[in-house]
């Protein structure tokens, strides 16, 4: 047993701020904004409403999630249809508290910080009636450190141990303290599967998947829906009171829009700026408005050329060679009339995984490179590069997408770029990501509570996410300090340090930070959408 036990909590994102863009200082709240007016709106309560009971509900999805598999998966709206189904160890609530929910409490940690203990729920069921335990943790942790294509190994951080301590608790060792290990089980590490299921599907796991939730997964018809159904063995069957939830694909966001208004979706996520204002007009529905803890941005496929997980392998083109073109490309990119003219103000500026609000943010994480396309063009010129320089950029094939790839596209010309647009359905995109087949790619992540989930997995060399094929020891050695360091200022101070690394490599170009918008009708209560992006529909009900 870990000796001098004691809670283990982070210090918490205090709200995610709006952003601007002041040139090479820290960003400034843009108060002219939508996202920057404070104005959130986190749930739609039942409130004093009466409860209907059963009923089938349909919630729109702006994208076809990616397997659902909690070990693979990187697609936030796999999340979205998790959050019914596979319950996690720890979640957050509105305010970005991290709060036990397969646990019964926050970790306790032993005094050299190496060794974990989580106590676990009793008398908890799998939805095929097997029970879980602390042995199915253990499972559901060494699959996600073990599997070949597991996206989550990097995420748990040094953990080299995971064992039981009874059927009630488990231990967690590290080679060295990690101060995000909770954080990381508030999301898909954390998201518990049946063993009977696994060792039944084995890598199918995704097409059947069965956990802990009020709901269970009935069946998926690909392009086209998820359908998931009340479970009878849910520990707790009075919060769950829908029959069925239906996650219909609708990935046109006017379309979307129509299908609220007709009745046909009682809840819809990523709603267009195009669409907003005429929304909230709408008595009959309520608009649940967010700020991101997540970011989105441009990814340059520097190594990445046999698939992530491989040994970086440069692909040779000027863009993924050489820093001083991304570069160029940064500051080709006027991040505030970005935000103004694509988003109407429904998004903030960003050039940092780190939000601004974030007790881990410093001027030099909030830190933007300046707007100036002439010094861009100098740039490519010191550099021995031809401008304009040309080079290709996936996005996904939505109305939305496709006008911020064009509005990118005629921005950074003055800069000395041409963009060529390749539009793709959002699976293909992530499969491309996955296997290295992309020159650069526009997209985003949705972002977690603590700072290492928007960073190490996606930048240390080797991670589950690093798509960019990034390899640099100094960032290595930078996130894995920020990691095990022992107080908030260290950690502040060498997230700092990650963002000047950061921008000077420019493996991921960071755009803007977009602003939660989920449409719910006024028919249904109790759904939640937090900084975290997802929707969340497990105690919701129809209500009159």
């Amino acid at each position: 047993m870990p000796s001098s036990p004691r809670r283990l909590a982070l210090p918490l994102l205090a709200a995610v701020l709006a952003l601007g863009i002041a040139g090479c200082a820290p960003v400034q709240k843009s108060t002219s904004s939508p996202a920057a007016s404070g104005a959130a709106k986190l749930s739609a309560p039942i409130g004093d409403r009466t409860v209907q009971e059963g009923g089938d509900l349909v919630m729109a999805l702006s994208a076809e999630p990616d397997k659902l598999d909690p070990t693979t998966s990187s697609s936030l709206y796999m999340r979205y249809v998790a959050e019914t189904m596979c319950q996690k160890l720890y979640d957050i609530d509105g305010s970005g508290k991290l709060v036990p929910m397969l646990a019964t409490a926050l970790p306790t940690t032993s005094s050299d910080g190496k060794t974990v203990t989580i106590p676990l729920r009793s008398g908890v069921k799998f939805a095929d009636g097997t029970a879980f335990d602390a042995a199915a943790v253990v499972t559901t942790l060494q699959r996600n450190l073990t599997k070949s294509d597991s996206a989550r190994r990097s995420e748990l951080g040094p953990l080299t141990k995971v064992a039981a301590d009874g059927t009630g608790s488990v231990q967690l060792t590290f080679s060295a303290p990690f101060a995000p290990i909770t954080a990381a089980l508030a999301d898909r590490a954390g998201m518990i599967m049946s063993p009977k299921a696994l060792q039944e599907e084995g890598d199918d796991f995704g097409d059947h998947p069965v956990c802990v939730g009020p709901y269970k997964f009935v069946n998926r018809v690909p392009q086209t829906s998820i359908t998931v159904e009340r479970d009878p063995n849910y520990y707790a069957p009075k919060t769950a009171h829908f029959d069925r939830i239906t996650y219909r694909i609708i990935t046109d966001a006017s379309i979307r829009a129509a299908n609220l208004r007709s009745g046909d979706v009682q809840v819809a996520d990523t709603i267009s700026n195009q669409d907003v204002d005429a929304l909230k007009k709408d008595s009959s529905l309520t608009m649940l408005q967010v700020a991101s803890l997540g970011y989105q941005g441009i990814t340059v496929n520097l190594a990445n050329k046999n698939g992530v997980g491989t040994k970086p392998e440069p692909l040779g083109t000027d863009i993924a060679s050489k820093p001083e073109v991304r570069q160029a490309l940064s500051m080709s990119i006027d991040r505030k009339q970005l935000v103004r003219t694509v988003f109407n103000g429904y998004a903030d500026a960003a050039c940092s995984p780190i939000g601004a609000a974030s007790v881990y943010a410093t001027a030099a994480s909030n830190a933007c490179p300046a707007y100036d396309p002439a010094k861009a063009k100098q740039l490519l010129k010191d550099a021995g590069v031809t401008a304009p320089v040309s080079f290709e950029m996936e996005v996904v094939n939505s109305p939305d997408s496709i006008r911020l790839a064009q509005a990118l596209q005629a921005m950074v010309k003055d800069g000395g770029f041409d963009v060529q647009i390749k539009p793709v359905e959002y699976t293909t995109l992530l499969d491309d990501q996955t296997k290295g087949k992309y020159e650069t790619v526009q997209l985003g992540w949705s972002g977690r509570v603590d700072p290492n989930g928007n960073t190490f997995n996606f930048l240390t060399t080797g991670a589950g996410l690093n798509y960019a094929g990034y390899s640099s020891s100094e960032m290595d050695d930078l996130l894995t300090q920020a990691a095990s360091a022992g107080s908030t200022a260290e950690r502040a101070g060498l997230y700092g340090k990650m963002t000047a690394l950061l921008q000077q490599d420019d493996p991921i170009i960071y755009l803007y930070r977009p602003l939660n918008l989920t449409a719910v009708s006024d028919a249904i209560g109790g759904v939640s959408t937090y900084a975290d992006g997802v929707v969340r529909l497990s105690t919701a009900a129809f209500v009159k």
